[in-house]
């Protein structure tokens, strides 16, 4: 019963979130025809052709049916084509969308265990050299955005050791060199921050009644963490490791961008900066599904974590 209430109060916000986000979409770029005809058709179209595109389209319809067709056309996966890239959009995303998959999978492999494993070991002993050597590192990287990352590894790495590559653009298949650049980028500002959200949570946990009388049992520093501080330590983290993917969606566009690597991001960068709207629509709508999804698996280990939460418990909000 739980399960089941989770699932339809989760999926049920997850589909009024997909709504309201096409309502919006669909207001933004497709409510003015004239506007449309010209992206689709290019500046240099006559009048008349304008006229014609638009009648034969359907775009003389009131603008609810309009909707309403455009909606059931991308639940169907007809996303139309893109003017820019002039092939189906249906058949450009998936290819983009993995290859941005890649990069942020690489990201993660850096961020979690290296945050999760300097914020446990900060944590442990609150003020020692470690822990202080962690923060400052922690708020160095996190303080840096990352076009100015991207700016300063570049030059350390492509122009100063001539140890990388300068672009990323995969042209003879994928190269493990050419990744590592971007990747060091995503993961140096989400590095720092998980650190940080670990440690506060790990002196939390250690200073918690059951964790001091583990201590007084005798218990080793390694069993006290291992089997009483880290589940509960990690609940904080692992919910914040979730909020990664939406983020590491949206900063892949300037580090896609900056070192030439044909993802997702470099997609919707080329479809906003050429006016093209039905693959601006497919990316933002596709992006909107990833975020949903994730805050949906979030909440599943949330629960899966803190056995005091139920998920009836999480469907509701309540923690």
């Amino acid at each position: 019963m739980a399960v089941t209430l989770f699932i339809i109060r989760k999926f049920g916000g997850a589909i009024a979130t997909m709504l309201t986000v096409s309502v919006l979409v669909f207001l933004a770029l497709e409510v003015n025809v004239a506007d449309v005809a010209v992206k689709v058709l290019g500046q240099f179209s006559t009048a008349d052709q304008r006229t014609a595109w638009l009648a034969a389209n359907g775009y003389n319809d009131p603008v609810v049916l309009r909707y309403l067709r455009w909606l059931g056309a991308f639940v169907t996966g007809d996303w139309g084509t893109s003017t820019y890239y002039r092939t189906e959009i249906a058949s450009l995303i998936p290819g983009r969308l993995a290859a941005s998959g890649i990069l942020a999978g690489g990201a993660l492999l850096v961020i979690v265990p290296v945050g999760l494993i300097a914020g446990v070991l900060a944590g442990m002993k609150p003020g020692s050299l470690l822990d202080r050597l962690v923060s400052l590192v922690s708020i160095l990287t996190t303080s840096i955005p990352d076009f100015a990352s991207a700016v300063f590894l570049s030059a350390v790495f492509v122009f100063w050791l001539k140890w990388l590559p300068g672009a990323s653009t995969m042209l003879s298949g994928f190269s493990l060199a050419e990744i590592i650049l971007p990747v060091l980028v995503l993961a140096l500002y989400s590095t720092g921050y998980l650190a940080r959200v670990t440690r506060a949570s790990m002196v939390d946990v250690m200073g918690t009644h059951y964790v001091r009388t583990a201590r007084l049992k005798g218990a080793s520093p390694a069993r006290i963490v291992l089997r009483h501080a880290l589940r509960n330590a990690l609940i904080t983290p692992v919910t914040v490791i979730m909020l990664q993917f939406p983020w590491l969606l949206s900063g892949v566009i300037v580090v896609e961008v900056f070192y030439a690597y044909k993802g997702f991001g470099t997609l919707l960068y080329d479809a906003a900066l050429n006016s093209d709207i039905y693959l601006v629509e497919a990316c933002a709508m596709i992006s909107v599904l990833v975020v949903v999804t994730t805050q949906i698996l979030s909440d599943l280990a949330y629960s899966w974590l803190n056995p005091r939460v139920s998920l009836v418990d999480a469907a509701m909000g309540r923690s």
